[in-house]
Formats: structure tokens, C-alpha cells, sequence
């Protein structure tokens, strides 16, 4: 019988992905859990053959149900469990806090007690987040920064990753959390602040080349600085820390930052359209040269609790798990961006 791994948040930017490295770099059964009743959007499995397909088949999991994941362990009796599922959109963590937590933190408490209990020799995999560390107290963050979170979601993942630790000093489990600084492409969800600017710019884009009307990108805080990197990058490091001698959590990221005003330049440089930018703050606009609005500042998208600086530490990661990244930050903007020129054109 082959080695078999559950994989939740399947549907989702960082399970697709985690699919396809799979399937092209091992030999496991693929099983992705998704609710019976959910209206999941599958765009990110659809390159694959499911019909056809003897490594993949999604399954039902709830993970708002303990009985659920316990019968999902019982039954296929995972070699792995990464848990790719989540609330995972920070700014509705203020709205929906009680939410966010149960997903973020009570689901993993239940994977973890079904695995001790039902299958304790699975490995687990839980997807942590550089929103744990906060309101940072040094720069660059790695795996011995505080966790001093500023939000309902950051806090929900520190919940998760003290769980992790318990759970693999108490029991003896293979469980480990990675710190995964902001990871975006192709796949990622357009209430995300780098594939709304991606999306929306190549709106403007079309709509300025057949002289139409278009509405302007609305931001939040321009100056917020961020560590981002390619999502598919950070499959591999995942696997890596799945396969250890001894479980450990580590910290995913590139250890450069860019703000979001840089990103937004960058997209206008890269759809060819020049601009020009007035005011500051939340007077900040930018403009064509000919003076069509483009950008503005909308203080509705400001954080109750703003995170200006995340910037990650991952040298622990390339010097132990012999890790690396293959794509830039210019390239991940530029990809994104063109794969959404090509989705409206």
C-alpha cells in the first residue's frame, strides 16, 4: 500500500500548489479534504485530471466537526496531514474573531488529538503565518522572535503553533508550524492586497487602451512593508520540514521587504503605463500622466491594529534544510500580474 497524505485548504492558493509538488516529486495517494456541503471554487485543481487521476481524490472533511476528523484519520490512516485550511484573510479576523479562532486554532487542537489518539505515527504539518510575530521587537524575525501578535487572525496562529509545540514535547508527535511570510502568485484570492492590485491594474490597463471608464485601486497603508516571495517556492520547504530526523518550526520568507506603494510602481512599470503620484498619506493618489486617477488611499482597508514591518529571517531554513527559493520579488510581481493581463484579455 502507498504512503498516503490529507491535504485541507486543498482548493486554496497554498493546498493546489502543495498538490502539484507532490505529485510531481513523490509517489503518495493524494487526499483533499473538502467540506460535503461547501461551495469551494475548484479554478485551482482544475488543471488536474481528477476523473482520471489514481494519486488524487478529494474527500470530505469538516473541520468544524472533531467526529470528522477523527473518521478522516481513521479511515485513511495519513502518513501526513498538512493543514492548509484557515480563515485566513486578517482583515475579516476583526470582523468574524470567535471564527477565525475556531478554524485557526480549535480545528488544529482536534487534527492533533485525533492523530495522538487514532494515528500517532502521522506527521503534521500546520500552516503558520509572520502575523504571529506582530508588533516586532527586532528585524529581521526568525524562530526565537516573541510572538506578539496585533491581530484576531495573528493571535489565532500563535494559539495554533503553542498547540503544535505542546503537542510534540508532550506526546511525542511529529507536528511542526512554519512561519510563512507573505507568499502570493497566480492562485491567490483577490481580497488579497497583492492580487487586487494585480487584477485591478490589469483592468486599467484594458480599459485605458480601448479609452474606456475603469474605477480607480483603492489602498489602504501604502507604507506597510511586507517580506513577500512565490508560494510555490515554499512547497519545498514545507516537505523539508516534514522529513526531519527531529521535528522543528522555521520561518519561510525571502529577508527583503517592499512596500506596498513599491509594488503598486512596479505593476504600472511593468503594464507600461506611466504615472505620477500626488499628496501623502491618505491624501496619496496616483495619477496617468494625463491626469486620470488611478490610485487612491481609502481608509476603510487601515488595520485597527496596523503591522508595518514583517521582515523574515530564513537563513535557519537554507542552512538546515538546505532550502532556496527560485523567484524574485520583480518576478513574482511581474507573473502576476501578466497571468492577469491574459485572464481578461
Amino acid at each position: 500500500m502507498s504512503n498516503t497524505v490529507i491535504i485541507t485548504g486543498v482548493t486554496g492558493q497554498d493546498g493546489s500548489h502543495m498538490v502539484d509538488f507532490l505529485l510531481e516529486n513523490t509517489d503518495l495517494k493524494i487526499y483533499g479534504g473538502i467540506r460535503r456541503l461547501s461551495v469551494s471554487n475548484h479554478k485551482n485543481l482544475e488543471h488536474i485530471d481528477m476523473d482520471n487521476s489514481e494519486r488524487f481524490e478529494l474527500i470530505n472533511i469538516d473541520l468544524s466537526d472533531s467526529h470528522s476528523i477523527e473518521q478522516s484519520i481513521l479511515k485513511y490512516k495519513p502518513d501526513y496531514f498538512i493543514n492548509f485550511a484557515a480563515q485566513s484573510f486578517v482583515g475579516s479576523s476583526w470582523d468574524f474573531p470567535k471564527q477565525t479562532f475556531e478554524v485557526n486554532a480549535t480545528a488544529v487542537l482536534d487534527i492533533l488529538e485525533a492523530v495522538r489518539t487514532h494515528h500517532p505515527t502521522c506527521r503534521v504539518y500546520n500552516a503558520g503565518s509572520s502575523e504571529e510575530f506582530g508588533d516586532v521587537i527586532s528585524s529581521p524575525q526568525n524562530e526565537n522572535h516573541p510572538l506578539r501578535p496585533r491581530s484576531p487572525y495573528g493571535a489565532s496562529k500563535a494559539a495554533s503553533r503553542h498547540l503544535i509545540k505542546v503537542y510534540r514535547e508532550s506526546y511525542g508527535i511529529y507536528c511542526v508550524q512554519g512561519w510563512l511570510f507573505n507568499h502570493e502568485g497566480t492562485r491567490r484570492g483577490k481580497e488579497f492586497v497583492t492580487r487586487k492590485i494585480t487584477s485591478t491594474i490589469a483592468s486599467i490597463k484594458k480599459s485605458l487602451s480601448s479609452d474606456s471608464d475603469f474605477k480607480p485601486l483603492e489602498v489602504g497603508n501604502m507604507d506597510a512593508e511586507r517580506d513577500w516571495s512565490d508560494a510555490e517556492d515554499f512547497m519545498s520547504g514545507i516537505w523539508l520540514m516534514l522529513n526531519q530526523q527531529t521535528p522543528k518550526d522555521y520561518v519561510l520568507s525571502s529577508g527583503e521587504v517592499n512596500n506596498v506603494r513599491r509594488f503598486i510602481k512596479l505593476c504600472f512599470k511593468f503594464a507600461e503605463i506611466e504615472i505620477k503620484f500626488s499628496g501623502k498619506g491618505e491624501e496619496e493618489k496616483i495619477f496617468t500622466k494625463d491626469g486620470k486617477l488611478l490610485v487612491k488611499v481609502n481608509p476603510k482597508f487601515y488595520r485597527p491594529a496596523e503591522v508595518n514591518l514583517l521582515k523574515g529571517d530564513p537563513s535557519c531554513a537554507i542552512r538546515e534544510l538546505n532550502w532556496k527559493r527560485n523567484c524574485d520579488f520583480k518576478s513574482l510581481v511581474c507573473k502576476m500580474l501578466n497571468n492577469d493581463i491574459k485572464e481578461i484579455s
